[in-house]
């Protein structure tokens, strides 16, 4: 089965980040998702049944997942839905896994910010700007090749993500929520 799914519902587990043995990022979490229906007799909601789903992301999306995921909150997850079963002893099990698009904060619990990140997983609107034709050399202290800009360390806090380059926990800046020197 390969069909598209968008589930709203709850992140019921802390996000799992690692790295491939190929260096590609991963994230995944357990969502719940309760059916809530308003019981005429008694003038109140009740819950129903909970469906449970494993959300995995790979590439970039795991690492924004891994800086903006958290237990407890609302989402909304756009993937394509795998059911899978397996027998162990006897009894057979069954999952259904979402491999996940797109994922986001459901903005009917509460708001959010959003920061757009380019290619290099640095927010897109602090690239450096282009210079007009003609116009003289303005010093930049960015201008060196070699030198990355990177919130000073009292902004930045490790991840739960590995950098793919082997050098330990990427970090995200407390104060935009970026990861800091990421080439995920």
């Amino acid at each position: 089965m390969n069909d598209m799914i968008t589930v709203r519902g709850f992140v019921a587990s802390e996000v799992k980040s690692s790295t491939t043995t190929r260096g590609t990022a991963t994230a995944s979490f357990r969502l719940g998702t309760t059916e809530r229906r308003y019981d005429r007799t008694t003038n109140t909601w009740v819950d129903g049944n909970t469906n449970w789903y494993t959300v995995q992301s790979f590439r970039y999306l795991a690492g924004h997942i891994g800086c903006s995921i958290k237990k407890g909150q609302r989402v909304l997850v756009v993937g394509k839905l795998r059911l899978r079963q397996w027998e162990h002893e006897g009894r057979v099990y069954h999952v259904a896994e979402i491999d996940a698009e797109s994922v986001g904060h459901d903005l009917m619990w509460g708001s959010a910010n959003f920061t757009r990140m380019n290619g290099t997983s640095t927010p897109a609107d602090s690239a450096p700007a282009v210079e007009a034709p003609g116009t003289p050399d303005s010093s930049n202290e960015w201008d060196s090749e070699d030198h990355q800009p990177v919130p000073p360390e009292d902004e930045s806090i490790p991840s739960n993500l590995d950098n793919p380059d082997g050098t330990g926990p990427l970090l995200v800046n407390t104060t935009t929520g970026e990861l800091v020197g990421a080439g995920v």
